[in-house]
């Protein structure tokens, strides 16, 4: 009985580690969380009756609690927190613009100011822009590679609503074809009231398949400029990626003292477009001329260069640039990037500006 009575209890010690330790570590916890939570509770009822009988006495203390919770303003906004949206403009949608933007950079940003006017002036809805992949430059990137999309959409919704892609019903796989036309150069906004507003009615979707076609610059109400310098300014945000590239590149030239921005418009493109060759070789203008030939949207195809130049239509030449800039002050030490695509006539026209200015910087 006695050995049977000692297995049994040896047994039912071996099974004690196994049940207790667990339950001891829980009551041990589950004591620690209650006593924590007292302890606060305790804490902010003596805050509370303190502030209470002696406002200013836990002042500092409260206000470091406070900063904790919340930073300060400043802090806030060097977090990069979110600015509040605009309150949405309600309104019935007379149709879908959909717009293909071409030429530059420059183009192509003057061109999406224009389309959210008119988006806002017809009371439309506007598909993002498609930017162009055909032209002289070839650039892949789409609207969200280089803008900021989606604060696009949201830092214009008070004034004219955006989407990404056209509903579904009017896709191509549904069979839908939207109407396709170049609005007309220049148009004010009578034209598009008049013209372009009933073609929604009959289309409901309206494709402008070539957007060079600007607003008129004058005569348009105050309203409208104003709507095409809030989207340039305010709404066409380039993205963190671009930004972050673009600070690093200025902080970079800071460094190294003042410099100064130089875009020369002195691309191929623009020559041949413009049909402006002074200082080019023969064969240069040959060249030119033919690549003005084959893009067929280039309207103007013979084009007397001196007569062009004569007009004032003509980019200034490196060589002009140079004079310039020294004529406004700037001495050999100053720094100057050049902003701009690759100068027709590579390093035989830069020659004179690099001779009176070494500290160039190009990419």
């Amino acid at each position: 009985m006695e050995v049977r009575s000692e297995n049994s209890i040896q047994v039912r010690s071996d099974k004690f580690p196994s049940t207790v330790i667990p339950r001891t570590r829980l009551q041990v916890w589950f004591f620690r969380v209650c006593s924590s939570i007292l302890l606060w509770t305790c804490l902010v009822h003596i805050v509370a009756v303190a502030e209470l009988w002696h406002p200013r006495l836990l002042t500092g203390f409260t206000s470091r609690i406070s900063w904790i919770t919340r930073p300060p303003l400043r802090l806030q906004h060097s977090l990069h927190s979110p600015p509040p949206l605009v309150p949405s403009r309600y309104y019935r949608s007379n149709g879908f613009l959909k717009v293909s933007c071409n030429g530059g950079l420059n183009q192509m940003r003057a061109a999406i100011c224009d389309m959210v006017t008119v988006a806002r002036l017809l009371n439309l809805t506007l598909v993002v822009p498609e930017l162009d992949k055909k032209s002289f430059w070839a650039d892949p990137s789409d609207f969200e590679d280089i803008f900021d999309v989606r604060h696009f959409i949201d830092s214009l919704r008070d004034e004219v609503r955006i989407v990404r892609r056209l509903p579904k019903r009017f896709s191509s796989k549904y069979g839908f074809e939207a109407f396709q036309m170049p609005p007309v150069s220049w148009s004010n906004e009578k034209y598009y009231l008049e013209q372009i507003l009933p073609l929604f009615s009959k289309h409901k979707v309206v494709h402008f398949n070539r957007t060079d076609t600007r607003l008129a610059n004058n005569g348009i109400p105050l309203a409208l400029q104003k709507l095409r310098c809030r989207v340039n300014f305010q709404g066409l945000k380039f993205t963190p990626q671009i930004e972050t590239l673009g600070h690093k590149l200025v902080r970079i030239l800071q460094e190294k003292g003042p410099f100064v921005a130089l875009h020369l418009r002195y691309e191929m493109d623009m020559l041949a477009f413009s049909g402006c060759t002074h200082g080019c070789t023969v064969e240069e203008a040959e060249e030119l001329k033919r690549l003005r030939y084959a893009y067929p949207w280039w309207r103007e195809k013979e084009i007397v260069s001196e007569e062009r130049r004569q007009q004032g239509l003509c980019p200034l030449t490196p060589e002009e640039a140079t004079l310039v800039l020294q004529a406004l002050g700037f001495t050999k030490e100053t720094q100057i990037y050049i902003a701009s695509g690759e100068i027709y006539g590579s390093e035989r026209r830069l020659a004179p500006l690099r001779a009176a200015f070494p500290r160039i910087v190009s990419l």
